[in-house]
């Protein structure tokens, strides 16, 4: 495992997330509600962030490895496995929209792991809904964690629309990656 500055940035993204999901269990005597939603909102931002400069970084340094091919992916997804309980048990997104991306993150990580195995893994590549998907999702989770009004932005409302549709875009991607790999899958199972 090469310890570089974007496999560090990447475990700091893994280790803020008990730190993420901490602040919701402190008594509200010690934080309040709105404070535990600023704070979580904060780290969870971070974490964004962390994740788009460890890649860059790497990329930009030449510090690119297969662990850290490997282990930013399960960082990110972590972390958004981890706010979307979260939110659920707040009650601020419905059980099943957190099951859908869950579902999908792991079933596509598996299909991604068992493409790379069989050396097919182009036809599974990030595709543009993906990345939507991703994007709605990332603006989502920060708005549904902070839920307080922003000026005359009704930031609940917006944040469960985006997560509704990042719910939808993510069935529409993992329609799109199964049938990119739907060739291989059929040519192996029989």
């Amino acid at each position: 495992m090469p310890l570089n500055i974007p496999n560090l940035l990447t475990w700091a993204r893994i280790l803020l997330i008990p730190l993420f999901v901490g602040v919701f269990y402190l008594p509200a005597s010690w934080l309040p509600p709105a404070q535990q939603n600023l704070i979580a909102t904060v780290v969870f931002v971070a974490a964004a962030v962390t994740d788009w400069f460890d890649g860059w970084l790497a990329r930009k340094l030449g510090q690119t490895s297969a662990f850290g091919a490997f282990l930013d992916p399960v960082a990110d997804k972590l972390m958004v496995a981890a706010a979307l309980i979260v939110l659920v048990h707040l009650g601020r997104v419905h059980a099943i929209v957190a099951f859908v991306i869950i579902g999908r993150e792991i079933t596509i990580s598996a299909l991604r792991e068992w493409m790379a195995k069989i050396g097919a893994s182009r036809s599974v590549a990030v595709s543009f809904i993906g990345k939507l998907k991703t994007t709605a999702q990332m603006i989502a989770i920060p708005l549904l964690l902070f839920h307080a009004p922003l000026g005359l932005l009704d930031v609940y409302l917006a944040g469960t629309w985006l997560i509704y549709i990042a719910a939808i875009l993510t069935l529409w991607s993992m329609v799109y990656y199964l049938k990119m790999a739907w060739p291989e899958i059929s040519m192996r199972s029989k």
